[in-house]
C-alpha cells in the first residue's frame, strides 16, 4: 500500500477567527542559566498568542531556543519566568500534579524521534494515553483505529514499531498526540529525522489531521519551505520572537 500524499503547499486553512480567545498565550516568558560563571539567556521575554485551530510554525536555527520554548509551553521543565496561559488557565505556577493534568487534558506532543513504546503495537501506542485519560478500552481502540486508518496505517494496526518504517512510526506518534483531542499540539522538528520525500508526506498528513481535529499547533522547524505550509510563521532568534 502506498503512502498517502501530503497536502498541497498552498492548501492552508488561513488564520483562525480573530475574536477567539487564545488557546496559548505567553507573556514575558524568559529562561536563563549559568554556565562557567556566565549567565546565558535562552529566552528573553517571549510573547506569543495562538488562537484555536491556528497552526503556527516556530522557525529558527539550531540552538536558537525553539526546543526550550516548547518545553516551557509543554510544562515539561521549571525555571521559567513569565506567564503561560493554556486554554485560559494560568499554568506556569501550577504544581507538578496540576501541570500533569494540563498536559493530559489540553496538550499533545510530537517529537523528532517518535518515542513509541517498543513492546506495544501501533494501536496500543495510541490507546494507552486514552486509557490514562479515562477512556474505556473499546472507545480507545475505536479512536486509535480511526486515527491510524486516516493516516494510512489501517494495514499496520498490529505491527510493533520495529516492524514499521520511519515515516510509519512518526505517523503513529502523530495519532498518539491527537488521541485525546488536545486543544494544542506541540511538535519539535517532527519530520527532522526523515528523508525529504517522507518528511513532505508525513507533514502533509500531520497538518491535514490537525486541521480536521480542530486543534491548534505550534510546530518548531528550521526548514523555511516546510514552514510556508502553515498558517503563520514566527521566528526565534537569540531568545527573541519576531
Amino acid at each position: 500500500m502506498s503512502e498517502p500524499a501530503g497536502i498541497a503547499e498552498d492548501d492552508r486553512r488561513g488564520p483562525a477567527a480573530s475574536d477567539a480567545s487564545p488557546v496559548l498565550q505567553t507573556t514575558g516568558l524568559a529562561r536563563s542559566f549559568t554556565q562557567g560563571g556566565e549567565t546565558i539567556h535562552v529566552l528573553r521575554g517571549v510573547d506569543l498568542s495562538i488562537r484555536p485551530g491556528e497552526i503556527v510554525a516556530l522557525l529558527g536555527p539550531s540552538g536558537s531556543g525553539k526546543s526550550t520554548l516548547l518545553q516551557a509551553v509543554g510544562l515539561l521543565e521549571g525555571g521559567f519566568e513569565g506567564s503561560i496561559r493554556i486554554a485560559g488557565e494560568e499554568a506556569a505556577k501550577l504544581d507538578a500534579h496540576g501541570r500533569t493534568i494540563v498536559r493530559r487534558d489540553q496538550l499533545g506532543f510530537v517529537y523528532q524521534f517518535h518515542h513509541l513504546l517498543p513492546d506495544f503495537n501501533a494501536t496500543e501506542n495510541v490507546v494507552l494515553p486514552q486509557l490514562v485519560h479515562g477512556a474505556t478500552r473499546a472507545v480507545a481502540d475505536e479512536r486509535a483505529a480511526s486515527l491510524l486508518t486516516v493516516l494510512g496505517l489501517g494495514h499496520r494496526l498490529t505491527h510493533r514499531p520495529s516492524q514499521l518504517s520511519g515515516g510509519e512510526q512518526q505517523r503513529v506518534a502523530v495519532a498518539r498526540a491527537l488521541a485525546n483531542r488536545p486543544a494544542l499540539v506541540l511538535a519539535d522538528e517532527p519530520t527532522g529525522n526523515l528523508d525529504e520525500h517522507t518528511a513532505d508526506r508525513v507533514l502533509g498528513e500531520f497538518l491535514r489531521l490537525v486541521r480536521e481535529e480542530g486543534s491548534a499547533a505550534l510546530i518548531a522547524t528550521h526548514n523555511e519551505r516546510l514552514a510556508t505550509r502553515m498558517d503563520r510563521v514566527v521566528r526565534l532568534h537569540e531568545g527573541v520572537l519576531s
